[in-house]
């Protein structure tokens, strides 16, 4: 599993590439061959980049669901609507395609954060925006998501 850390600030160009830094790409360069699957965000106005590997395992799942079922049919449509496997150029650039851009706002200034096993890659002002609509309730937030969680090792939560 990857384990991606950090947030990074970008520009996108005229073109949309995105030149990455250089502490994500040293994170990235054992899974670099492999390439990216670049998709649209189920809940926010963002793109999430998944290295192939992550894709492939979330695929597995999807896989599971009986496509019989009209939900579930509906659900990987859309899931899989605009799905782009995309690489790093020979500068370390990421092209977004404009549908994508188009998507998420993405103009000029990007903003890559780490979660966890994939990137999110949103417009800044979006994610800022996110992130401050987020923090008035992150307390109960991770009270009700974390506080439940006991390591399985020591059972200490």
């Amino acid at each position: 599993m990857v384990n991606l850390i950090g947030t990074y600030e970008a520009k996108a160009d005229a073109k949309g590439r995105l030149l990455l830094s250089v502490a994500l790409k040293k994170q990235l360069a054992p899974i670099l061959q492999e390439g990216f699957v670049l998709k649209r965000s189920v809940f926010q106005p963002c793109l999430e980049m998944y290295p192939m590997s992550e894709w492939n395992l979330m695929m597995a799942k999807v896989n599971k669901l009986n496509r019989f079922v009209k939900k579930n049919n509906d659900f990987i449509r859309r899931f899989t609507a605009g799905v782009k496997v995309v690489e790093l150029d020979s500068l370390g650039r990421l092209l977004i395609p404009k549908d994508l851009q188009a998507f998420a706002g993405i103009e000029k200034n990007v903003v890559l954060a780490s979660s966890v096993n994939i990137i999110e890659i949103w417009d800044k002002e979006h994610y800022e925006k996110a992130i401050d609509d987020a923090t008035v309730d992150f307390a109960d937030l991770a009270e009700e998501v974390m506080g439940n969680v006991i390591d399985s090792e020591d059972e200490v939560s």
